[in-house]
């Protein structure tokens, strides 16, 4: 998957454990720990939200990206263009 977490890292940047995050947030360690190994689907707007703002970052400080053309073929197989 061409789309990383990078949670680990912004937490080792500020000294923070995930058990300390996922109380903050109000999150069971479970979902976070699963979010955190890229094992989801998705996280709600709300609880990505809460996490930056405990972490004092931005969305694009969790998440890394790395090109894969394959992302772009169900797209324009769909294109009428």
């Amino acid at each position: 998957m061409p789309v990383r977490i990078t949670l680990d890292a912004m937490l080792a940047e500020r000294r923070m454990k995930a058990k300390e995050l996922a109380r903050a947030i109000g999150m069971s360690e479970t979902q976070l720990s699963l979010f955190r190994s890229g094992k989801v689907r998705g996280i709600r707007f709300s609880s990505l939200s809460a996490i930056c703002a405990i972490l004092e970052c931005r969305p694009g400080d969790l998440l890394d990206y790395d090109f894969d053309a394959a992302d772009i073929r169900p797209c324009l197989e769909g294109s009428e263009d």
